[in-house]
């Protein structure tokens, strides 16, 4: 079954770090852009980084200099690495590669 798994919602204060994966089965994480979206309440959903396949990598000016998109070929996962996590960061986020996306992870920031 193609399909792109994520992790789990979860909690964190302001300033903290929380790295969200994506688990691809039935193709290759390897191959072809990946990219991270998030949807917050109220908004449209918005790309927030981007991975190519040569491994260059681009970013919401939002999020640039404290999220980093990374992959992992071995495990055929997809990562968003998010440091200095700010209240607007609150969302829901969104793995997606080609037309198929990730079934999202909410992330709270909250004190």
């Amino acid at each position: 079954q193609v399909q792109l798994v994520q992790s789990g919602g979860v909690l964190v204060q302001p300033g903290g770090s929380l790295r969200l994966s994506c688990v691809a089965s039935g193709m290759f994480v390897s191959v072809g852009d990946m990219a991270w979206h998030r949807q917050a309440p109220g908004k449209q959903r918005e790309l927030v980084a981007v991975i190519s396949v040569s491994g260059g990598t681009w970013y919401s000016p939002s999020v640039k200099g404290r999220f980093t998109i990374s992959r992992d070929n071995a495990k055929n996962t997809l990562y968003l690495q998010m440091n200095s996590l700010k209240i607007e960061d609150t969302a829901v986020y969104y793995c997606k590669k080609d037309s198929r996306w990730g079934q999202g992870t909410q992330v709270t920031v909250s004190s």
